[in-house]
């Protein structure tokens, strides 16, 4: 039983600062919901309550989206974050399964430039990508906010990472029952990796889902808007103080990915778990 006092300490050290993290990331998020439910004057107070003393949720969600077209906004996201997924995953797998399993001249070479595309911040080529599409007329379009994310790079190489745990023998098996290389990675890569897809499609959706940059660089209507952007048209509809309404927008937009990530947690986990740097 003294034995076991240390690694007990420990583990209860663990779950401690655990659970400060938890709210120190959890706090703001409790706190805006807080302030999405009450009414203006009990916004405002010098006391600190999470549950709200005066209610007006149903005012405050209807004013979010009176105000502004928030469907449109979150219509907008999942069709581009959609699109924008499946893109990635069609361009990714492929390459993947090339520089996992595949024997060719110039694959270490190809596989560096991989890794040097994950060290160019997103930034870097949007200047370029913005001239590319005002001279064909994509700007403002679902075509221009999906294209310039249609490669990704950090998904080739999380794809990559998880096909070299895959046996050799599993493809020479396919190979010798006559399947072609697209048949082994659409048929046999393709279904093995259903965890470390669904790891990098939470993240890719996460990551397109929030964009504000790219949207705001492209966007000149409203209506193309993506979420993050929906906020800032929300937030300059609420010059004044009646933050109610922002935060009930702010809390319709977060939704969707909160709902999206409990339902795909155990698949993110265990992705994070099976494509771990070989």
């Amino acid at each position: 039983m003294i034995a076991l006092r240390p690694s007990l300490a420990a583990e209860a050290g663990r779950h401690a600062a655990l659970m400060a993290g938890a709210i120190v990331m959890l706090a703001p998020f409790v706190w805006m919901l807080s302030l999405s439910l009450r009414a203006p004057d009990d916004i405002f107070t010098q006391e600190l309550h999470l549950v709200p003393r005066k209610w007006d949720a149903v005012r405050n969600y209807l004013a979010a989206f009176e105000k502004v077209p928030l469907l449109r906004y979150l219509l907008n996201g999942v069709v581009v974050t959609a699109t924008i997924l499946v893109l990635q995953i069609a361009v990714a797998v492929p390459a993947a399964y090339a520089l996992a399993k595949l024997r060719f001249a110039g694959s270490k070479v190809l596989f560096s430039l991989v890794l040097f595309g994950l060290l160019i911040p997103a930034h870097v080529p949007a200047i370029p990508h913005y001239i590319m599409l005002s001279k064909v007329g994509l700007l403002n379009s679902y075509a221009g906010l999906v294209m310039p994310s249609v490669i990704s790079v950090f998904g080739i190489f999380w794809i990559r990472q998880f096909f070299l745990t895959v046996p050799d023998d599993l493809v020479h098996a396919a190979r010798l029952d006559g399947m072609s290389e697209f048949g082994i990675v659409w048929r046999i890569m393709l279904p093995t990796a259903v965890p470390a897809l669904t790891a990098f499609g939470i993240l890719s959706v996460v990551v397109h889902w929030n964009d504000y940059f790219w949207p705001l660089l492209i966007v000149t209507s409203p209506d193309m808007a993506m979420p993050a952007l929906g906020t800032v048209y929300l937030r300059n509809t609420e010059a004044g103080i009646d933050y109610g309404p922002l935060m009930a927008g702010v809390v319709v937009i977060t939704a969707p990915l909160v709902l999206f990530f409990l339902a795909a947690q155990r698949r993110f986990i265990e992705g994070m778990t099976l494509s771990g740097i070989k």
